[in-house]
């Protein structure tokens, strides 16, 4: 009963934790997108609580507003009300948000494929239109503003026309019985694995080099070729979460060989406990969330809502430069998902039921009560 328990957690776990991509591209497609599919926005449902479901993404648009992507649909906060943007357009769970050059939105989902959205009414984009798989984990605009779609079956590219496809391995797409345990990153992974096409995460480091984040190993694309990432001792980053590049042009990245800084020439390692989502604040200190122990089967095992397994911590700007940086753990909550530092200072971060905020003192869940860190 207890591993049937274990192998239950572990699914979810593999459900919420996505990545893939790895050492070169053997396919591409491009496909015209037709010129109908617009659905006309519905009224707005206005709640005063935020969502209280799984919240993966968290960001803040031109105009202040916060955005966050959950389970429950995308919310739209003022500074004092949420609105379910997504309400009435779909019941699809929500992972990731994405504000474009211009102004309009992005909203990636489990199952539903990516929500286009203006301001007036949406479209919805799916395999069906030429997008590489319905589950959207992540979105990234690079710098000529083509929008990137990280999904389960690859990445998808966006011209504003038409999008073209990019996939490491020509494997079989996965299936609802396919799932991942901890011990498949103990050994080399199969090269026919699907893992190799299941995107988490995306950035561009230097104009056409863009760095992949996946569920099987971190690459580099230089336009042509994929590029498997390694570090000093010549071992691939494992299902890695997040990729970003902080102000001094360094790449972070976070999965499950924990916590990496790559400057240009060297990778340093912060942590080797799973991080899931990096971030850096104005100030340049790195936010991270991780697991709370090193042992991950035990965290899989203990899953519930009681079970505190993730920790929200802080390494301090000044110290990163040492052998022993100043960490300052927050607060630790059951899963911790997306990170932003709002335009006031205060920090928000997604769990398992919603969205917080921590103003330096107090964590807020938006359920009408206050907790102190």
């Amino acid at each position: 009963m207890k591993n049937k328990k274990i192998m239950k957690y572990a699914h979810v776990y593999a459900l919420l934790l996505m990545s893939v991509f790895c050492t070169y591209c053997v396919g591409q497609s491009k496909t015209d997108l037709p010129k109908e599919n617009i659905k006309s926005e519905t009224k707005d449902i206005v709640t005063s609580p935020g969502p209280n479901r799984i919240t993966r993404n968290i960001i803040q648009d031109r105009k202040g507003n916060i955005w966050t992507a959950s389970w429950d649909g995308v919310f739209r906060y003022d500074g004092k009300s949420f609105t379910n943007i997504t309400g009435k357009v779909s019941s699809a769970r929500f992972f990731s948000v994405l504000e474009d050059g211009k102004g309009n939105f992005w909203f990636g989902s489990i199952g539903s494929g990516v929500y286009y959205y203006d301001g007036r009414s949406f479209r919805n984009f799916t395999t069906k239109d030429g997008l590489a798989g319905n589950e959207v984990t992540c979105i990234y605009e690079d710098k000529a503003g083509n929008i990137w779609f990280g999904t389960g079956s690859g990445a998808s590219r966006y011209d504003g026309k038409s999008f073209q496809n990019f996939k490491m391995k020509e494997v079989p797409p996965p299936t609802v019985a396919d799932s991942v345990h901890v011990s498949a990153y103990q050994h080399p992974l199969p090269e026919g694995s699907w893992m190799h096409n299941d995107v988490n995460s995306i950035i561009e480091v230097k104009t056409g080099y863009l760095w992949f984040g996946t569920r099987g190993y971190a690459c580099v694309y230089d336009g042509k070729t994929f590029t498997t990432i390694t570090n000093k001792d010549g071992k691939p980053f494992a299902n890695v979460r997040s990729i970003i590049k902080d102000k001094k042009g360094n790449i972070w990245l976070g999965g499950y060989d924990g916590l990496w800084r790559y400057d240009g020439s060297t990778f340093t390692n912060f942590t080797q406990k799973f991080v899931g989502y990096i971030y850096e604040d104005k100030k340049g200190n790195i936010w991270t969330s991780s697991e709370s122990s090193n042992d991950l089967s035990r965290v899989l095992s203990g899953y519930s809502a009681n079970t505190a397994a993730w920790t929200l911590s802080r390494y301090d700007e000044k110290s990163l430069s040492t052998k022993k940086p100043t960490v300052t753990e927050i607060t630790n909550k059951p899963m911790i998902f997306g990170i932003l530092e709002a335009n006031d200072g205060s920090i928000w971060f997604g769990s398992l039921d919603g969205v917080y905020r921590y103003d330096g003192n107090t964590i807020t869940d938006f359920k009408g009560k206050e907790v102190r860190k």
